[in-house]
């Protein structure tokens, strides 16, 4: 079993053409948000910008999306209709999906079945890696076999059982063994979240040792997600993505604890992202 370390950023990320122009290192649709959750989608996408995208949108409910936007002038917004995201949105998510070389969806989504129908439908119809993350998750629970080669899913061990019917205990040889079979039998990638994280695509394993106990505050699985779909936008493969993303997340979060300390919040590990990638 491969355990990451700063190797996994020799040669990340492809070399940029002096004649490169806005958006072609990467445009990134984050999908989430609700009339009570707004932090989560802002988190995602301020971290996929600080990993090197070069666009980065936020399909949110309105007053989430206005909310967004005045968190950084860096980010841009898709206000849509109603408190939460429902295929009544669909057509219009669809329409910015076509600009998209990435999608993350889930954070701060919520959990009523219109969103999780919502959920399905528009991943039936986009053909580009996506993060399939937190919420979203759930839109799977019962239709396992639509996971697709190119998604990550970024569980943790309550919803890794939630998809799989298997509980992930503490032993990491254990929780590396069911992610590879989950990994092989449906295709995806998947990044199981914990102490150790591991990554799999039921062919290429992976173990990161990154991280520290402070990083259990809320946000920091949304920063996780933001870094891969970057990372998936610049064109890097789903396993390669996911497990830069879990060695960047928990590097970034040790440089921010050792500063921070008890303190730390999801926004200190997005400040810090830039000092691992020197």
């Amino acid at each position: 079993m491969k355990v990451l370390s700063k190797n996994i950023l020799k040669n990340l990320y492809p070399k940029k053409d002096p004649w490169s122009y806005k958006g072609t290192f990467g445009k990134v649709l984050v999908i989430g948000g609700n009339n009570k959750f707004t932090g989560a989608p802002a988190l995602a996408a301020m971290a996929a910008l600080r990993v090197g995208a070069d666009l980065v949108t936020v399909a949110a409910p309105r007053r989430a999306a206005d909310i967004i936007a005045s968190f950084s002038p860096n980010m841009i917004t898709l206000p849509l209709n109603g408190v939460c995201i429902t295929k009544f949105n669909l057509k219009k998510i669809l329409e910015e999906a076509k600009n998209a070389d990435s999608v993350i969806i889930g954070p701060g989504l919520g959990r009523n079945k219109q969103t999780l129908d919502f959920v399905l439908s528009f991943l039936e119809k986009v053909d580009i890696p996506c993060v399939i993350d937190a919420d979203a998750l759930h839109a799977f629970r019962k239709n396992i076999d639509l996971l697709k080669e190119r998604y990550v899913l970024t569980p943790h061990a309550n919803e890794f059982q939630m998809l799989f019917g298997k509980t992930p205990d503490n032993s990491v040889i254990k929780r590396a063994t069911l992610t590879r079979i989950f990994a092989k039998k449906y295709k995806p990638t998947i990044l199981l979240k914990g102490h150790v994280d591991v990554v799999s695509n039921g062919n290429d394993n992976a173990v990161n040792k990154t991280g520290n106990p402070y990083m259990t505050i809320g946000g920091t699985g949304d920063v996780l997600a933001g870094i891969c779909g970057g990372l998936l936008a610049i064109g890097i493969k789903p396993f390669k993505a996911a497990s830069a993303a879990a060695y960047i997340s928990g590097a970034a979060g040790n440089k921010a604890a050792k500063k921070v300390g008890i303190g730390l919040t999801a926004v200190d590990i997005i400040n810090n992202i830039y000092k691992v990638l020197k």
